[in-house]
């Protein structure tokens, strides 16, 4: 997996490359809680190069989201692809996630 970190005014795009399953999640979400813990709260992940997810990506999703929203900010999610949204959908991720086609609408839909 690779993670690239870009801020895009006060929201900060993580992109992921590769897969999220039990070996890369800890990866990924030790980056997320970092930008969090520096206080950037609004975080957009871009999944267009995300192949796969497993539940334990799923467990980072969701533990950055709270972490994110207790923190006054959000996580949304942009440019899924289908594999992977039919993963969230049927686990109910895309009822609690904010997700859009592609990062400028993700980065837009953040109040300035």
């Amino acid at each position: 997996m690779h993670i690239a970190i870009t801020q895009h005014e006060s929201v900060t795009v993580v992109a992921v490359t590769g897969s999220i399953d039990a070996l890369t999640a800890d990866t990924l979400v030790t980056a997320l809680l970092a930008e969090l813990s520096a206080g950037r709260t609004r975080l957009v992940a871009d999944f267009a190069d995300v192949e796969y997810t497993s539940s334990a990506g799923l467990r980072v999703l969701l533990t950055t989201l709270k972490d994110a929203r207790q923190r006054g900010g959000d996580l949304r999610l942009a440019q899924i692809r289908p594999n992977v949204k039919q993963v969230l959908e049927l686990s109910g991720f895309t009822s609690i996630l904010k997700c859009f086609a592609d990062v400028p609408l993700a980065v837009a839909s953040f109040p300035r």
